[in-house]
């Protein structure tokens, strides 16, 4: 199965092309670049390198989510036009999971995205299998709900927190990792693929501008915009 797999959910970017097993090409940019610009050119050069034409593609695999709004709905935008177009399948996998290449069997993986303002969206996985869902919690509450714990690796984006996990965890593991598209497409081409129309990125929280709104206005959880008519 030929696969092209990518990530764009944060800063960094992320590209893979697979044929089963084997990685035939993968780049990671991680600086501050406009990923609605840079994605496509990276995977039309990674596809020219290795001799692939896209319709030689089975299967396009997308990290849904949690993370940037703008990163996720570029990712998401153009995994489904290609899967569409194509004709091919498409399966999103957990921005978080993508940040998760690394560490020792047991350790509970905790591989955070920072949120901004002290929160994160956060995982926690252990050998390669997520025992609870993707969150967005506060960073202390994430402490606080590791306590029993005692073999912890933090990854992804730790650097703004490295003091506090060492003041609570002094002897946890960190490792600050980048979005792996090779193992997120490795990963994808296990899973079923899902309907194309249908899918969405996994954002976890409102975009801060309806959370503002959202105070000033008394509107049920369930409340729709879309006027029937």
């Amino acid at each position: 199965m030929k696969v092209l797999s990518f990530d764009t959910s944060s800063k960094a970017l992320s590209v893979a092309v697979l044929d089963g097993e084997s990685v035939l090409a993968e780049t990671t940019i991680n600086i501050t670049k406009n990923h609605s610009v840079s994605l496509m050119p990276v995977i039309d050069f990674l596809m020219e390198s290795v001799g692939l034409l896209p319709q030689d593609l089975d299967r396009i695999v997308v990290a849904e989510g949690p993370g940037s709004y703008t990163g996720l709905r570029v990712a998401v935008a153009t995994a489904k036009t290609l899967a569409y177009t194509l004709g091919i399948e498409l399966v999103g996998i957990s921005s978080l999971y993508s940040l998760t290449d690394c560490g020792k069997s047991g350790d509970l993986l905790v591989p955070i995205i920072d949120a901004r303002r002290q929160h994160v969206y956060v995982g926690f996985y252990r050998d390669g299998k997520a025992i609870k869902a993707d969150t967005y919690m506060a960073f202390s509450d994430v402490l606080s709900s590791l306590k029993d714990e005692k073999h912890i690796h933090f990854v992804g984006e730790v650097d703004s927190f490295l003091k506090q996990i060492k003041t609570v965890f002094p002897t946890a593991r960190i490792t600050a990792t980048l979005p792996s598209a090779t193992l997120i497409g490795r990963f994808g081409a296990q899973l079923l693929p899902v309907d194309v129309e249908a899918f969405v990125p996994k954002y976890l929280k409102r975009v801060e501008a309806e959370e503002n709104w959202l105070k000033n206005h008394n509107e049920p959880e369930n409340k729709t915009y879309v006027k029937r008519v």
